[in-house]
């Protein structure tokens, strides 16, 4: 991979983004989500140091709260999460998911879920255990920690 440069635009845009995606969304009465997501680190630049990986795990934690804050007043009922992937840092996402026109998949159901589990030493200390819930799972090749909101939407 190559060598991030330009690192400090790099963050100061990738903090401009945190602050405004949550503004593109709609959250209208006629508004549903079917497993939205968005991938800050979608170039997996986390991949190639622990530093940046865990800047892209914070802004994942900010864009979350700030999406929480938004569906606080959401009509409908809602999922959302983050998703940290053990292997690959591009594949990061935040979610939203509700009732949908697409498919009958909601609540959403997550096999192979074990909570309360101990995070990684990287990124154990941006999580906040009063208030997220954070569980890992492992699905075939994919594995990866959850962390959910528990305050906030439904539960897997």
């Amino acid at each position: 991979m190559k060598k991030l440069r330009g690192k400090k635009r790099y963050f100061r845009n990738l903090q401009k983004e945190v602050a405004t995606e949550h503004l593109r969304l709609d959250f209208g009465k006629d508004s549903w989500f079917d497993l939205w997501h968005t991938h800050l680190d979608f170039h997996g630049h986390g991949n190639s140091s622990m530093k940046i990986r865990r800047e892209h795990i914070k802004a994942h934690i900010g864009l979350y709260r700030s999406l929480l804050e938004r569906l606080e007043s959401f009509e409908k009922p809602f999922q959302s999460w983050v998703e940290i992937d053990d292997h690959d840092a591009g594949s990061d996402a935040v979610y939203i998911h509700t009732p949908n026109p697409n498919e009958d998949n909601f609540p959403l159901k997550i096999a192979n879920v074990k909570w309360a589990v101990d995070l990684p030493y990287y990124f154990k200390d941006l999580i906040d255990p009063k208030e997220f819930d954070a569980g890992y799972y492992r699905s075939g090749l994919e594995r990866g920690y959850i962390i959910q909101s528990k305050m906030f939407g439904h539960k897997f």
